[in-house]
């Protein structure tokens, strides 16, 4: 069976919902979306939800977050979308003194890019963070706006607004192919159906380096395990626990609902298939980062465990994103890569994706860093 079709986006997470959204909201008729499971299934499904700019030094990606978190902040009037819901917590980051030359520098630009950053006094930290142990040779930044949100429902408001306006959602529909002739896509191809089409936008997260390689495009793209478990707190005498990062103990945190608290820490390294990688984290993991929200938050060291999770999801080797048109196949586009940042950064790459497509460049964000051609 054969579909006509503007355009068909591969996968199904917040990068190809969101990508759907935009591109059927600005005009694009009929655009179809692939996904070999369920919508959210992958990365999507296992994201922390976190979003906050201090991780952003490159300003191209902060920029990004910065148009990511105002329509987090504001969806259903930004997008005329039921808000899936976002929790302004602000963001606590604790960074070792040593590092205070650089930390301002990069307080500085972000500021100048118009985000509410700002270095803050151990007594305002304090105020924030009551229930933590903080030292005077730390740093502390403040991200007022900052927050979490859920990212399976941002994905699924992104589809049903999509096929609202005659979008096409195709679940359990893996992709075999994408057909390309005299340098130019003309059809995508899956199990018990072909789309015919001028334009195909990958955006298939930690399966990108896999697929990729079989249209011969070869990019540094590595699937990497995230562990991350969730804490009932006992008796947490101050009764709030702020979204923040303690860059001395490499952790970071966050609200979950009203007596429990996420945690995660660095990736976890070697080699992993997205196809077959332990579904909770391990032991050691678990010990390491508990012991070291302990020391910052002594109350944690009664807390509950209450479940852990893993997921995966493609680092590249400087950690941007590659978002880009490949050069010499008409219609193709790749959209991956995001390194652990993908939920912060999937509204505005739906834009930025949306107007490289239909408008031959992208005005909302400098992405010229983003280009497949750096490796």
């Amino acid at each position: 069976m054969n579909t006509v079709t503007d355009a068909v986006v591969i996968g199904g997470g917040l990068m190809g919902t969101s990508i759907l959204y935009n591109l059927v909201s600005r005009g694009v008729e009929t655009p179809v979306l692939l996904e070999r499971s369920t919508l959210g299934s992958g990365s999507t499904g296992r994201s922390s939800g976190v979003v906050h700019l201090f991780t952003d030094p490159e300003l191209p990606r902060a920029k990004l977050t910065q148009i990511s978190l105002n329509i987090y902040r504001n969806f259903e009037e930004t997008l005329g979308i039921e808000d899936p819901g976002f929790v302004n917590t602000g963001f606590l980051i604790m960074v070792p003194y040593s590092d205070e030359t650089k930390v301002k520098e990069h307080v500085v630009r972000q500021q100048r890019l118009g985000v509410s950053t700002s270095i803050i006094s151990l007594e305002e930290a304090q105020i924030l963070a009551p229930d933590f142990a903080l030292r005077e040779d730390e740093v502390f930044i403040w991200e007022p706006d900052a927050g979490y949100g859920d990212p399976s429902g941002v994905a699924l408001a992104y589809s049903r607004g999509a096929r609202d306006l005659g979008a096409t959602v195709v679940l359990e529909a893996e992709v075999t192919d994408i057909v390309i002739k005299n340098n130019r896509v003309t059809a995508v191809v899956t199990d018990t159906e072909r789309y015919d089409t001028e334009n195909a936008i990958v955006a298939t997260g930690p399966w990108s380096g896999e697929f990729l390689h079989k249209l011969g495009l070869n990019l540094p793209l590595k699937p990497t395990l995230a562990e991350v478990f969730v804490l009932r707190i006992q008796n947490n005498p101050n009764g709030r626990v702020p979204g923040g990062s303690d860059r001395s103990n490499n952790i970071y945190f966050r609200p979950e609902g009203k007596d429990m608290v996420l945690v995660g820490g660095n990736e976890t390294p070697g080699e992993i298939s997205p196809d077959a990688y332990p579904q909770e984290p391990a032991q050691e993991t678990v010990i390491r980062n508990w012991q070291a929200l302990s020391r910052r938050a002594p109350s944690m060291e009664h807390a509950e465990f209450f479940k852990g999770y893993t997921g995966v999801y493609t680092t590249t080797p400087d950690r941007m994103p590659v978002i880009d048109k490949v050069n010499g196949i008409d219609g193709l586009y790749i959209c991956t890569g995001f390194s652990g940042r993908g939920f912060k950064l999937a509204p505005a790459v739906g834009m930025v994706v949306s107007e490289m497509m239909i408008d031959g460049n992208v005005k909302s964000a400098d992405i010229s860093s983003m280009r497949m051609d750096r490796f």
